[in-house]
C-alpha cells in the first residue's frame, strides 16, 4: 500500500483517493483535513471516513 506525506500529497498523487474524497460529505472532508497528517494512504483515509460516517469520528 502506498503511503504519502500528508493527506494532501495523497489527493495529489491518487486519483483514486481524490474521487473517493469527493464523494464524502462536506463535515466528513473538513475533519479528515483537520487530521491531515494522519492521513496518508487509501486505508487510512477510508478508514477514517468510515469512522466518521458511523459517528465514531
Amino acid at each position: 500500500m502506498q503511503k504519502y506525506q500528508d493527506l494532501h500529497t495523497l489527493l495529489d498523487k491518487s486519483p483514486a483517493a481524490k474521487s473517493f474524497f469527493n464523494t464524502l460529505p462536506d463535515y466528513v472532508r473538513e475533519s479528515i483535513c483537520q487530521r491531515a497528517d494522519h492521513v496518508n494512504s487509501m486505508a487510512s483515509l477510508k478508514d477514517y471516513a468510515q469512522n466518521l460516517l458511523r459517528g465514531d469520528g
